[in-house]
């Protein structure tokens, strides 16, 4: 029966590629034995129940292979249509050219760009280590799921592969079954042209179960690999599949041709005759097909209906665990935790990463579902959390992670554990460093996750580490991110506010920005309420003055010391805080400022995205160019960050 479904996935696949004349039918064809056995016999998936908490988790990495996904999620009774596969690829339809998470019932992240599902796949398989362990009992055991995912190739080369699975063999986590789509072939022809390696033994050295040589075609062999992968309790198992890219296609099995674009009518026909399909039909499912996956499903119905009623026993014994479940998998926070948190006393001057650090410590009392940690920089970005332990192989009741130097991974590891649910994570590093994790920053905007990146050493103040670790444009990189909200509080105060807002911010990921250096309080004449904005002023004479600037972070204080300046020769200056622009620039779109002499925008790094806020007349003063080693101060100095030399570039331009 299984060969029969993974023959009716290689038809189904075939047709959905060719009638959009867009697609990749070589993987779907290739692995539909491997896809019969996982949606079929051995993955607990109730589509009933799409968000059912103790799912197994499925992740395809090689997301190019998104008709492979479609098809078993239509087969097994998710809310996909067979109009839905006839959409494919098309404007608004629920089977986009790669999965995505929110627009299609049953995929559990969104992929494409390789290696960033299955590193997403690590993060969820860590996060059920951690549930199982805070809310199992001897009694119940109400979490208790793997976690597959399927690479190709292309995943196999790019670098966060290496790293996730680094830290996934270090921290033993062996409900990840991950399935090597081993077809010697990538877009540009055979891998052999640039990938040589052994893969087996780099996993081997990383610390997996490794088994070789499995024929991706023969279903026996597949589930027993399987099944191997579950009999060992200490790692993580990559099974390296040998398969044939499209499968009986006459002429391009075995080809690159087969990956990347439609196989041609002719080429369908032989393959279907070569499988016993109806030539003649067009998104064929045998009825045989469709009984069996409606069997399939009333028996993961009932899988799950027993363990609601374990879950219910659970419920009754724990109540208080039962409260943390429910608060945890809501994200809900706390009444008093606004109250709480700015009512912190926080002494300055102080650099915003210690004030936030201090806020984090609070919010690690308040907040049990928090968890975090940073790529081998804790004691600089001051996340670590002492007394709350740490993650490490058989010790998964702690809420601070070792990620190592592994950014890209850390990214997209934290990815995955907001994904499974049950956990807020944070990740922290140097700002310098947000480069290294961009693409699963991207991610995570695209698929509205609420992780929070703590960024510290946020500019050339960082001083003399030199223009390598002091960031220029990456505050600027960041906020042209669709959806990242940035946040570059300018206090101690403002970082109180900047935590509450990450913490609040349920519908996308948010960024923190913050100094390595001293940073003195600022006296804020209306207070801080108007932070919300994204920009207010702390000055009180907005109204009067001649002139306006506008500064984030570091550069706030700065500016007040250029006003004080520019009083003396009678220039009124007003200064705003923007620590969060775009959101300033929506909430100043209807709304008009004073009519001031000159409007400025002060920031230690690239000026481009000011103009919107200060106009084409106005003065940007930044930094276009690289930075310099030196003390910070003298940095700054030597790069025109000073009152006197701020407030010079204000006057010769009023003049």
């Amino acid at each position: 029966m299984l060969k029969e479904v993974a023959n009716t996935v290689r038809g189904l696949s075939a047709d959905i590629v060719e009638k959009a004349n867009s697609g990749h039918p070589g993987m779907p064809i290739g692995c539909a034995d491997i896809g019969a056995l996982l949606f079929g016999e051995v993955m607990n998936l109730d589509a009933s129940k799409s968000d059912w908490a103790n799912r197994d988790r499925f992740v395809l990495s090689a997301g190019h292979g998104s008709a492979f996904l479609y098809s078993f999620l239509h087969l097994s009774g998710y809310d996909i249509s067979l109009d839905d596969l006839k959409e494919f690829r098309q404007l608004n339809s629920k089977t986009p050219g790669h999965p995505e998470y929110g627009e299609t019932d049953g995929v559990e992240t969104t992929t494409g760009p390789l290696g960033q599902g299955f590193s997403n796949a690590v993060g969820m398989a860590l996060a059920e280590k951690m549930l199982a362990e805070k809310y199992n009992t001897e009694e119940q055991q109400i979490v208790d799921h793997y976690t597959y995912t399927i690479m190709g190739d292309g995943c196999m080369m790019e670098g966060i592969s290496s790293e996730a699975a680094s830290l996934a063999g270090h921290l033993g986590l062996d409900k990840l079954i991950a399935i090597y789509d081993d077809n010697s072939i990538s877009i540009a022809g055979n891998t052999n042209l640039a990938f040589t390696e052994s893969v087996a033994d780099r996993f081997k050295a990383y610390g997996w179960q490794v088994i070789e040589n499995i024929d991706g075609h023969n279903i026996n062999k597949v589930r027993d690999a399987i099944n191997q992968a579950k009999s060992d309790k200490e790692r993580p198992t990559l099974i390296l599949a040998k398969t044939h890219i499209a499968l009986g296609a006459p002429t391009k099995q075995d080809t690159e041709a087969a990956h990347g674009a439609p196989l041609g009518e002719e080429e369908i026909k032989g393959l279907k005759e070569k499988f016993d399909l109806p030539v003649d039909k067009k998104f064929y499912i045998p009825d045989s097909v469709k009984e069996f996956f409606r069997s399939r499903a009333a028996q993961m119905q009932e899988v799950r209906l027993e363990w609601e009623k374990d879950f219910a026993e659970w419920a009754a014994a724990n109540p208080e665990l039962k409260l943390e479940w429910d608060q945890a998998m809501s994200q809900e926070l706390p009444a008093d935790l606004k109250e709480e948190l700015m009512s912190l006393d926080i002494k300055a001057p102080v650099a915003t990463r210690k004030s936030a650090g201090a806020v984090l410590s609070k919010a690690f009392e308040l907040v049990p579902y928090l968890v975090g940690g940073s790529a081998d920089l804790a004691p600089s970005t001051k996340t670590y959390q002492a007394e709350y332990g740490e993650i490490q192989k058989d010790s998964y009741a702690g809420r601070n992670f070792r990620f190592g130097v592994r950014e890209h991974a850390m990214g997209a590891i934290t990815n995955g554990i907001a994904l499974h649910q049950g956990f807020r994570p944070f990740a922290a590093t140097f700002l310098v460093f947000s480069d290294y994790m961009r693409p699963a920053i991207r991610l995570a905007a695209l698929m509205k996750l609420p992780v929070v990146y703590v960024f510290t050493h946020d500019s050339i103040f960082v001083g003399e580490d030199g223009p390598t670790h002091q960031p220029i444009e990456h505050v600027e990189a960041l906020r042209i991110i669709p959806g990242l909200k940035v946040l570059r509080p300018a206090d101690e105060e403002e970082a109180k506010a900047a935590w509450i807002e990450a913490l609040e911010t349920k519908d996308q990921p948010t960024a923190l920005i913050l100094t390595r250096q001293n940073l003195p309080h600022l006296d804020k004449s209306a207070g801080i309420a108007n932070f919300k904005n994204g920009g207010y002023f702390i000055t009180d004479n907005k109204e009067d003055a001649d002139v306006l600037i506008m500064a984030s972070g570091s550069e706030v204080s700065l500016a007040v010391e250029s006003a004080k300046l520019l009083k003396e020769n009678n220039i009124k200056t007003a200064v705003m805080s923007v620590p969060e622009r775009r959101k300033l620039e929506e909430y100043l779109a209807d709304k008009d400022l004073a009519d001031y002499k000159l409007k400025v925008a002060l920031e230690a790094g690239v000026t481009t995205g000011w103009y919107k806020l200060i106009g084409s007349n106005g003065l940007a003063i930044g930094l276009d160019r690289f930075g310099i080693s030196g003390k910070g101060e003298e940095v700054g100095a030597a790069l025109g960050f000073t009152p006197e030399k701020v407030a010079a570039r204000i006057e010769t331009a009023l003049n």
